[in-house]
């Protein structure tokens, strides 16, 4: 279930995509950072999405046509999450429940994390400060 939130909150607007239509560069970018994993790609947008877990952990990253990784979505428990996401959660947002919760670490070295709830995604910055509440984007196939 934690795995279909995630490819569903990840994609955003994306569609599957048989790994045969992947161009080799884009593989072999995946293949760099996270060889020997089981990939189920998609497109987002103009990019491509590869989904698969790794260590336990379920990933999902984002490349370029030139297989170059523009960002990772890693799924992590609400211990993981910074202390002071939690405390902002426990004081905005007390008492709901939140489908997922994913750290975000964009190419640059920016780090940010996400709570998925019904309907919202609470952005923090990689030190946990808020950064804004976005309306959680539905899933176009």
């Amino acid at each position: 279930m934690i795995a279909m939130a995630f490819a569903c909150s990840v994609t955003g607007f994306s569609q599957n995509l048989k790994a045969a239509n992947v161009p080799p560069a884009v593989k072999e970018g995946l293949k760099k950072t996270h060889p020997n994993v089981s990939v189920s790609w998609e497109m987002e947008e103009s990019n491509y999405e590869a989904n698969f877990k790794q260590n336990g952990k379920q990933l999902s990253c984002i490349l370029d046509s030139h297989g170059q990784i523009l960002e990772t979505e890693t799924i992590i428990s609400l211990s993981e999450l910074p202390e002071k996401a939690r405390k902002y959660l426990d004081q905005h947002y007390k008492g709901k429940k939140w489908n997922e919760i994913a750290k975000i670490e964009k190419a640059g070295g920016e780090t940010n994390y996400e709570v998925v709830m019904a309907g919202k995604e609470v952005l923090f910055d990689g030190s946990g400060n808020f950064k804004e509440e976005e309306k959680e984007e539905k899933e176009k196939d």
